[in-house]
């Protein structure tokens, strides 16, 4: 398996917290027919004549299929479908028409029926799981590749699968496993950046890295990583590592590593993230001897960050920051593609009532919310490498990354539910926390935004609507690739672009529209605006920590080893 295809498959499996709801509640519900499913049969049943003439038309394809004459060819990279035994062999290229032909039928009755945009969504993803499900490349002896594997192992493929399919199904995730981890040892070739934890509470570590350039800019960033996974995303693989990336080109870096909460800190919520990061940046402030830091966030620690910067301009204090920088972060949740239909408020109860009752949300409980969202890629596509064919899954950084998922304390998923079902951090004071009510719009430090174009967790149109929350001057970057490969994005990669447009209107097609395409990675370019605001450059310090906040364990940490 090629890198530019694990890196896709990737991007589908990062963590998302309008997901929580799904992940609490678990997605088998998502295959059971629904009052949006009734509205469907209901709504083709008013329309026998569309309805007749689209299952006449699968008839008749599916006759010209059986005589030969049907020209139904898979898409074009279709990856089910591209031994050539599928189109040289008779039964199997009938097969493969009848099943493409229903499939195709299927979507165009969805398209037919008379429904609102959230039942359609809803509707679609219930039936491009079940027509993924049935193809026939799934099957096993059916796959010409599986076939060919029981041929040239006498049979042990099948046996290696079966025992496979047995552990994967033994514990959570109930999904194939996506990632060969034996290669991989934290500390030494993933998460290896060197550094040392300044600072710890119960809630986090901050790590300080060693820069690795005789100079460092006088103004800190400070980042703040998800609450789904561990920290290390931004830290991968050698020549990978955002964070390696930064400490070579004159940055002071401080990341946050949190800890793996369990049932005795079901409490933990807004109030005590947002607290332990303020006592964080309390930590960078006495140990670089700045008055200011950029503030760092990715996926829902962006929306932390964000709280943590409009708490501070509410107090008066918002003077600490040199600016913000948000990645693949949804703030506005609106019309938020698939993920928005499948939430509503009585299962957004329902599920703050089951974390709370665990005490967590288990973060493989997510991990299996987001394989069956992309089915096709994170469920089929191992199922036949692991199964069919008796397979390792590769060897792969993120997906290394993606498998070592945490906990989510109770207290927060609780809080990061009702503030996406409610939208509340587009209304001013809709969200208290630490007695603050909290406004974007007071937020006017410069910030930058940077996107995904092809994310399907944090829709890229969803985070430029940040570009309208906050009150300062805002640089807003759409990446190439998705979720992860958006971010993962190092200098070197011809394939990588990016757009930019400084007319930041309220329609982010418009935006799309007008903007101007680079070549390259936009590490380069959030390099040159944080040189502009971290002031001018000094003496790398020798030492990590301060007199006070001596090194407590090398980097990555302990918290990171939690399980």
């Amino acid at each position: 398996m090629s890198s530019s295809t694990t890196t896709r498959l990737a991007d589908a499996a990062a963590p998302l917290d309008v997901l929580l709801v799904d992940a609490a509640l678990g997605p088998v519900r998502r295959f059971l027919p629904d009052m949006s499913t009734a509205r469907w049969a209901v709504s083709l049943a008013r329309r026998p004549r569309t309805t007749a003439r689209r299952l006449g038309a699968l008839a008749g394809e599916t006759a010209k299929v059986v005589v030969g004459t049907s020209d139904v060819t898979p898409r074009r990279g279709d990856r089910r479908f591209t031994d050539p035994a599928w189109t040289e062999n008779p039964l199997l290229r009938r097969l493969v028409q009848v099943y493409l032909a229903s499939g195709r039928t299927v979507d165009q009755l969805v398209a037919d029926a008379d429904l609102d945009p959230r039942d359609r969504k809803r509707v679609r993803f219930l039936v491009e799981n079940v027509v993924e499900a049935m193809a026939p490349s799934n099957v096993p002896l059916v796959n010409p590749a599986s076939a060919k594997a029981v041929i040239d192992t006498a049979g042990l493929s099948l046996v290696r699968g079966g025992t496979q399919l047995v552990k994967d199904l033994a514990s959570s995730p109930r999904v194939p496993e996506m990632v060969d981890t034996s290669g991989f040892t934290l500390g030494e070739n993933i998460a290896a950046t060197p550094g040392s934890v300044v600072f710890r509470n119960e809630v986090l570590e901050l790590i300080q890295y060693v820069p690795q350039c005789d100079e460092v800019h006088e103004v800190p960033v400070m980042i703040v990583p998800p609450t789904i996974n561990k920290f290390y995303a931004i830290d991968l693989s050698p020549g990978r590592s955002l964070v390696e990336f930064s400490t070579q080109n004159n940055r002071q870096m401080f990341v946050i590593s949190w800890r793996n909460p369990d049932t005795r800190h079901s409490a933990w919520n807004f109030d005590t993230y947002v607290g332990s990061i303020l006592e964080a940046l309390d930590a960078v402030e006495e140990i670089t001897g700045s008055a200011q830091t950029v503030l760092a966030g990715i996926c829902s620690g962006g929306i932390l960050a964000s709280i943590t910067a409009a708490y501070l301009a509410g107090i008066g204090r918002q003077d600490r920051l040199a600016g913000i920088v948000l990645a693949v972060t949804v703030i506005d949740n609106h019309d938020a593609g698939t993920v928005g239909a499948l939430s509503d408020p009585r299962m957004a109860a329902l599920a703050k009532a089951r974390s709370a009752q665990k005490g967590f949300l288990d973060g493989r409980s997510l991990a299996e919310v987001f394989a069956w969202l992309r089915p096709s890629d994170l469920i089929w596509n191992y199922w036949v490498n692991n199964y069919l064919l008796g397979k390792k899954p590769p060897a792969f950084d993120i997906l290394f990354w993606n498998a070592d998922t945490t906990r989510m304390s109770a207290g927060l998923h609780a809080d990061f539910v009702d503030m996406a079902v409610e939208n509340q951090l587009t209304r001013a004071g809709a969200l208290t926390v630490l007695g603050q009510p909290i406004d974007l719009g007071k937020v006017t430090v410069d910030s930058y935004i940077v996107a995904g174009i092809a994310d399907h967790i944090t829709p890229w149109e969803n985070c430029y609507r940040t570009t309208q929350l906050f009150g300062g001057s805002t640089r807003f970057i759409l990446s190439t690739s998705g979720h992860i490969a958006a971010l993962v994005n190092p200098p070197g990669n011809p394939k990588a672009t990016f757009h930019t447009n400084d007319e930041h209107g309220p329609d982010a097609k418009a935006w799309l529209t007008g903007a101007e395409t680079h070549q390259g990675s936009w590490w380069n370019d959030v390099a040159q605006w944080l040189d502009a605001r971290c002031g001018e450059l000094k003496p790398a310090p020798k030492e990590m920590g301060s007199t006070r906040l001596q090194p407590l364990a090398e980097a990555p940490g302990t918290y990171v080893f939690d399980k």
